[in-house]
């Protein structure tokens, strides 16, 4: 398997080289964020391993370019910044792991081929869909391109609905993905009510004893 590893300490960078040609995979070594954007855009790699804070362009800048043109290759983000904030950026950006320095390496290798058993699954960097367009990122929610202002759970509760579209949410799951609760689905109603009047009742709509999803 193809290994783009974007990564500017040398040292650092030489042993994962090292140390994934030893469990098979070849790998492709860049220090700089424009050269970086490049070779993932062209190389035709299985995987990218990717550092934030890069030398001409970050990270974030990198994939999200890369979702914005809709290319999907799995991309793990290997970096310094370890705030649970700095983490759900990154995956707002569009990356699909993330591991913290310093880390185990056999805890990379496992995650690496977690992500190439994955088929490649479309992460774009903004969802769109019945007239809605959210930016996980930016946390800018416009509706037939006007701005609607969201409560953070109303924000969730749309990023989930448009992330499955156009499947349906279960009701017990957005409980537990967006209230870390389970048992009583009544808030999860509630909110889908505030949404709809700020979205539009028809682009919401009521999948009988399951949930929910966005209009076709």
């Amino acid at each position: 398997m193809r290994v783009l590893l974007v990564e500017d300490e040398v040292r650092m960078a030489a042993a994962l080289v090292r140390g994934l040609g030893s469990e098979g995979f070849v790998v492709d070594h860049l220090a700089d964020g424009p050269s970086g954007l490049e070779a993932a855009r062209f190389g035709g790699y299985d995987v990218i391993v990717l550092d934030i804070m890069l030398p001409g362009m970050s990270g974030y800048t990198i994939v999200r370019t890369l979702r914005e043109e809709e290319n999907w290759v799995p991309v793990l983000f290997l970096t310094a910044k370890d705030g649970e904030y700095d983490e759900a950026d990154g995956l707002d950006y569009g990356a699909d792991d993330y591991l913290t320095k310093p880390f185990s390496f056999v805890v990379l290798v496992a995650r690496l081929r977690a992500l190439l058993r994955r088929d490649p699954a479309p992460r774009p960097a903004v969802l769109e869909a019945a007239g809605v367009r959210l930016d996980p990122a930016t946390h800018r929610v416009d509706v037939d391109g006007a701005d609607v202002d969201l409560s953070p759970r109303e924000f969730l509760l749309l990023e989930h609905l448009l992330r499955a579209h156009p499947a349906a949410c279960n009701k017990e799951e957005l409980l537990d993905r967006i209230w870390g609760e389970t048992g009583d689905t009544n808030v999860v109603e509630v909110y889908v009510g505030y949404l709809r009047r700020k979205v539009g009742r028809t682009r919401i709509e009521t999948v009988r004893g399951h949930g929910y999803r966005l209009a076709q």
